[in-house]
């Protein structure tokens, strides 16, 4: 089932439904690219159907038409780096080798859900990549870019975004990623 499973309006509308760094960022980059005006839409969902599975499941969502976002984050000499990463649910995000080798570090891990939420101002369970901290890099598979229409989370539980892949990877930050992800099992 298409997204349309979903009552959705422009997110720049709907301030209300998404984390406030989240609505900083949409305002900031529609500034520059008209199209996230009418391209970025918002929906309120159940918050108990925030998680991916419970979501498609729920809605009749393709995985290929959901975007997960996780943090990940590695140290090099001392420096933390993290970045956010962008694959689709019918992938995961290949952390051990891709994520590491871009982040440069000796070991890459999940980012715990109580430092993710807290660092990133947003709910987990609708972690995206729009708005995260300036300083974090956000990668992006390419897989996402060519998808057309991707939800992925709004900051918040109770909502989330749809976009097109491709312009998701024009967000201001946003790092196009060639086998970001590996085929999920």
């Amino acid at each position: 089932m298409p997204i349309d499973a979903l009552a959705w309006t422009p997110a720049l509308d709907r301030p209300d439904l998404v984390a406030p760094a989240t609505a900083d960022a949409l305002r900031r980059w529609a500034d520059v690219e008209p199209a996230v005006a009418t391209g970025v839409r918002v929906a309120a969902i159940d918050p108990d159907l925030a998680d991916t599975a419970a979501l498609t499941a729920a809605y009749g969502l393709a995985l290929d038409a959901s975007g997960n976002c996780v943090l990940v984050a590695g140290r090099r000499a001392g420096e933390e780096r993290v970045a956010a990463a962008v694959v689709l649910a019918s992938t995961r995000a290949d952390v051990n080798a891709a994520i590491k080798r871009l982040l440069d570090v000796r070991k890459a891990s999940f980012m715990p859900m109580d430092r993710a939420v807290e660092e990133s101002g947003m709910e987990y369970g609708g972690i995206t990549p729009v708005g995260l901290p300036a300083g974090w890099r956000v990668l992006v598979d390419a897989r996402v870019r060519d998808a057309g229409d991707v939800v992925v989370g709004s900051g918040l539980r109770r909502s989330k975004l749809a976009l097109p892949g491709d312009l998701l990877a024009t967000m201001p930050g946003a790092e196009v990623v060639e086998d970001l992800a590996v085929t999920a099992p």
